[in-house]
């Protein structure tokens, strides 16, 4: 699948050591690949460089911090944003928007990128059940959070740039090193808060990270790629229930029955949102509007472009990639 990328190539990493990044970047060192990491701090970085990779200490929000790390770059794939789902917009657009329009501005003074791969997400479609949608529904801005919008601007900003490009829309992301979402959900477990918001049969758009990196090096190696955006999605969705109660079974909660039924989950996220707002309250609230997206709706997005395109076709099981995940956060003595 590497062989495309030649012995000239090099390639930088932004988000080095979040969960997609840092798998992007072993798969890469693994085959050979000349790697920079973008990092904060490389300190906090220790285990990337134990992989070979060349460290380069940066902030997106600095052009110029840039100039270093870009030096014979001719592969970028973007990983780095601001997560979350509450927050001021325009904290989201400094790193997320910002922060793109500053990589791209560097990348075109060098003049020697090939590719750039940006990690999107398959939350800019609208909130709504989704059956089978594909890459020709355009994104929706109208009443979302403001990590999604800053996701759609960074897809605009990217369809009226020169440098050559590859978009991905990944849905839920889990698997080893995740230190956001799927820790909270363990949480909610352990505590038994947990409860599912409308149908428990409601499908996930759940995305291995190893799948992700499976489809990042597809589109890096293919020039028909360029251009184009692709939905990135497990082969096989599994239903809300079968996605929590395997998590809480393989870290050994109890697993969960508690249903809120939508109309009341969408009533308590409106009332919440308001009162956190006028607070000025830094943490989200239980209920939001953004975790009714991830928790309440149908997720079921279409990969055939990918198949057919990239010639992606994930072969992990759901139950073999979510027990090597919490195998991983047990090992590491990361379950809550």
């Amino acid at each position: 699948m590497l062989q495309v990328i030649g012995p000239d190539d090099k390639l930088l990493v932004t988000g080095g050591t979040g969960l997609v990044g840092s798998h992007v970047i072993q798969r890469a060192r693994e085959a050979g690949i000349p790697t920079v990491a973008v990092v904060r701090s490389a300190s906090q970085a220790k285990f990337l460089k134990e992989q070979g990779a060349e460290l380069v200490e940066a902030d997106l929000s600095d052009k110029h911090s840039l100039d270093d790390a870009l030096r014979g770059v001719t592969l970028v794939v973007h990983t780095a944003a601001k997560v979350g789902d509450w927050g001021s917009t325009d904290e989201y657009r400094k790193t997320n928007v910002a922060g793109l329009k500053n990589l791209l501005s560097a990348l075109q003074e060098q003049c020697l990128i090939k590719h750039l791969i940006h990690i999107s997400s398959l939350g800019v479609y609208e909130a709504r059940d989704h059956y089978g949608t594909d890459e020709t529904e355009p994104p929706h801005t109208a009443g979302i959070d403001g990590y999604t919008l800053s996701k759609i601007e960074a897809e605009q900003i990217l369809l009226q740039h020169a440098v050559p490009y590859t978009i991905l829309r990944p849905g839920f992301i889990y698997g080893p090193r995740d230190r956001t979402v799927l820790p909270r959900i363990m949480e909610k477990l352990k505590s038994g808060q947990f409860a599912y918001l409308g149908s428990p049969e409601n499908l996930m758009n759940n995305t291995y990270v190893e799948h992700l990196v499976d489809a990042i090096f597809l589109a890096a190696a293919s020039e028909a790629a360029l251009g184009q955006i692709y939905n990135i999605t497990d082969a096989t969705l599994v239903s809300k229930r079968e996605f929590i109660s395997t998590i809480a079974k393989l870290a050994h909660y109890q697993v969960p029955k508690k249903v809120v039924p939508l109309p009341i989950a969408r009533k308590l996220a409106q009332i919440m949102e308001g009162l956190w707002k006028l607070l000025g309250k830094q943490q989200a609230p239980i209920l939001s509007q953004a975790r009714i997206k991830f928790l309440g709706l149908n997720l079921d997005f279409s990969t055939q472009k990918a198949q057919l395109e990239l010639n992606y076709h994930p072969e992990i099981s759901f139950q073999q990639a979510m027990t090597e995940t919490i195998d991983w956060f047990r090992e590491n003595q990361k379950l809550p």
